[in-house]
């Protein structure tokens, strides 16, 4: 029998996904988020909530644009300092060693050192509760090629993203396939 644990953010696993922004005066700032997903096909659209509170849901709400740079597990203690400290009182990048990078389609910088980039203009923004969600369309990825695997596409064991289990507080890798989706399923 299973036990209820109640109404709780507790999924196994999230993304960990440095969200880029610019503020009014044009200081390039990022900030680790784990609520986000895909959340369109046509037009291809990811979302991001973010607390209302934060630095970077203002930086948004201004520009109207974000990126995600999505960091390797060789990232993962920058990735974490990215969200435990403030852009309003901290230069991030300078503090890391990392790299900001101006987009060339839209108002936002993304982390150099991070092997895939999604560049997102925002289409619709969603109060709820405590979060105000981003949906932000996606006009281009961009990828690091030794990341890319077959048919030049993004190779999961090959980027090595960060998985964030909010139960635990902890940072995992991720493992090995278990099968091809859309396939193995047709074995019943």
């Amino acid at each position: 029998m299973k036990k209820s644990l109640g109404a709780k953010t507790i999924v196994p696993t999230t993304p960990v996904w440095a969200v880029g922004t610019y503020n009014r005066e044009g200081k390039p700032n990022v900030m680790t988020a784990a609520w986000g997903g895909i959340c369109c096909s046509q037009p291809p659209c990811l979302y991001v909530s973010l607390r209302k509170a934060t630095y970077t849901c203002s930086n948004i709400m201004e520009r109207k644009a974000f990126t995600v740079s999505i960091p390797s597990e060789t990232y993962t203690k920058e990735a974490d300092y990215f969200g435990i400290t403030s852009g309003k009182t901290v230069d991030k990048f300078s503090a890391t060693g990392l790299t900001p990078v101006k987009s060339d389609l839209v108002d936002a910088p993304y982390v150099k050192e991070f092997p895939l980039v999604i560049e997102c203009k925002v289409i619709k923004i969603v109060e709820i509760g405590l979060h105000t969600e981003f949906i932000g369309e996606i006009v281009d990825v961009k990828a690091d090629s030794l990341v890319l695997g077959e048919k030049n596409l993004p190779d999961i064991e090959k980027l090595k993203p960060i998985l964030w289990n909010p139960a635990g507080m902890t940072y995992h890798k991720v493992g090995k396939s278990t099968g091809h989706a859309f396939s193995i399923g047709k074995e019943i």
